[in-house]
């Protein structure tokens, strides 16, 4: 399997899920999710999908020391479900906190309920808020791409490809130039992202 360098250098998210130990899925319950696993799962890397694993990520650090605690994590949107690509980002969320609305794993007993976790049209400002069930401390994030511009030659080169005239090594330099942004946002987090505490 051959995916961009980059991938490799990408900081995981270390987790501990009680529900895997209770199962046996993971020693003590602890492991980690990597991009390359998101991507997987997403069938695709874009600035939306890293976006979603950087705001992850990022606010996961800022509510636990150490491993986070995944069946633990409130998340809620800003956006509806349905609007702009608030899908795709709570489908990565979802992945790594294990937070869903109304699709999750219903418990064992009152333990290790995922389901109404997940919350759209929230009122808040930012992109998304992270809150600790255990803790209490929640963290609102707020992703912005657009300080990462795309390279000129992305758009002309996906019109060709959307009219299905584009030649192989013009996919292929587009699949190059589309990756290579991708990475620089995330050689840039401190400036497309924004973290508040609360």
């Amino acid at each position: 399997m051959n995916t961009p360098s980059f991938f490799e250098t990408i900081e995981k998210v270390a987790l501990k899920d009680p529900l895997a130990e209770i199962l046996g899925a993971f020693e003590k319950g602890e492991y980690d999710i990597s991009y390359t696993e998101v991507v997987k799962s997403a069938g695709h890397s874009c600035p939306t999908v890293a976006g979603a694993y950087i705001m992850t990520l990022s606010a996961l650090k800022a509510l636990y020391n150490g491993r986070a605690l995944r069946g633990d994590i409130k998340v809620e949107f800003k956006e509806s479900l349905e609007e702009g690509v608030a899908g795709v980002i709570s489908n990565v969320v979802t992945q790594i906190t294990g937070a869903t609305d109304k699709s999750g794993f219903k418990g064992l007993g009152n333990q290790f309920v995922r389901h109404s976790l997940m919350q759209f049209n929230a009122n808040i400002t930012s992109s998304a808020r992270f809150t600790s069930l255990s803790n209490g401390k929640s963290v609102e994030v707020t992703y912005d791409p657009s300080i990462v511009p795309a390279n000129p030659k992305l758009m002309p080169l996906l019109q060709k490809i959307i009219a299905e005239n584009a030649s192989q090594e013009e996919k292929n330099l587009f699949g190059t130039l589309w990756q290579e942004r991708v990475k620089n946002i995330f050689a840039n987090i401190p400036q497309v992202l924004t973290l508040k505490q609360n």
